[in-house]
């Protein structure tokens, strides 16, 4: 027999499971299904935990959204770009579902690279040893044309090269998120760190016309977000600091201007969950009211399963 005290068990108080709230219900499992099943018969098999539930919140909160007229902004970071999704996007502004996109610096090269010579992304770490990283004379001369025109027109970044590539008939516009969204009259609003993107590097950038039209989107961003109270969502897809961060100052200015965006979706796509994405989009805007989640998986995959999943919601 041990030297030490023992609790004693037989003497603890037992209840019936029947009297026990249970978090998993038979009938939240996975269903298997066939392969040939379809999109939504697959998408109701899903089990009803998580992330599924907060992903199907997501898609849902858009559908609705749409309905209601209220809009539903996507920001995003270039990677986004990168990994093939621009079709996906424009499929749904075409649709319908998306009413403004946001974007940073790096998204507006990949995304005219596609549009006017088909390819993007070169390898950084094999042109930096030579300091010909981001010497594409190319690629700065008509982005950088773009913003010096859109400064002496008085429009915005994003608008000025959605214009130039459309009306310069790139011949790759259909994957285009710049040239698309001009064609359907939706806002494309880019957000610049000055000294971010490779376009800064070389002669042609300028950079009083830079600050200016991404200025000017700023101010078309917080118009847009004066709306999203009472059922609108906004979306941040891979964007760690600058997009997190300007959507905050967006929100406060419309706030601030008396407008109550209170009771909207935001949500949080991203590989890695980061602080300011965390702070700044899922959870201090929407403590008024609202909800935020964290969606957490490689965009190549979450976005269009996202986008299937507002088509059936």
């Amino acid at each position: 027999m041990s030297r030490y005290p023992e609790i004693n068990l037989t003497k603890v108080t037992l209840t019936s499971i029947a009297n026990r709230q249970s978090k998993v219900q038979f009938e939240a499992l996975a269903k298997p299904v066939d392969a040939g099943a379809t999109f939504a018969r697959w998408w109701d098999s899903l089990p009803q935990f998580l992330a599924v539930e907060d992903l199907k919140a997501v898609a849902t909160g858009i559908a609705t959204a749409r309905q209601a007229d209220k809009p539903v902004i996507v920001m995003m970071g270039a990677h986004v770009i990168k990994v093939g999704l621009s079709p996906v996007l424009i499929d749904l502004m075409q649709q319908g579902f998306i009413t403004a996109l946001a974007m940073n610096g790096a998204g507006i090269i990949h995304d005219t690279e596609l549009a006017l010579f088909g390819a993007t992304s070169e390898d950084v770490t094999a042109n930096i040893a030579d300091g010909s990283f981001g010497m594409v004379k190319e690629t700065g001369a008509f982005i950088n044309g773009a913003i010096k025109a859109g400064a002496k027109a008085g429009l915005g970044l994003g608008e000025v090269l959605g214009k130039e590539l459309v009306e310069k008939q790139a011949p790759h516009l259909e994957v285009s998120l710049l040239g698309q969204a001009y064609l359907l009259g939706i806002p494309v609003t880019v957000h610049v760190a000055l000294g971010t993107d490779i376009i800064h590097q070389q002669p042609s950038a300028d950079g009083a016309a830079i600050g200016e039209t991404s200025l000017r989107d700023f101010c078309i961003l917080a118009q847009h977000v004066t709306n999203l109270g009472g059922g609108g969502v906004l979306l941040n897809l891979g964007s760690a600091v600058i997009l997190p961060e300007v959507f905050l100052k967006a929100l406060t200015v419309a706030r601030n201007l008396g407008h109550p965006v209170r009771n909207f979706i935001t949500a949080n796509f991203d590989m890695i969950q980061h602080y300011r994405p965390r702070v700044n989009v899922v959870n201090r805007p929407t403590l008024a009211g609202g909800s935020g989640y964290t969606i957490t998986g490689h965009h190549e995959i979450m976005i269009p399963l996202l986008a299937m999943g507002i088509k059936i919601a």
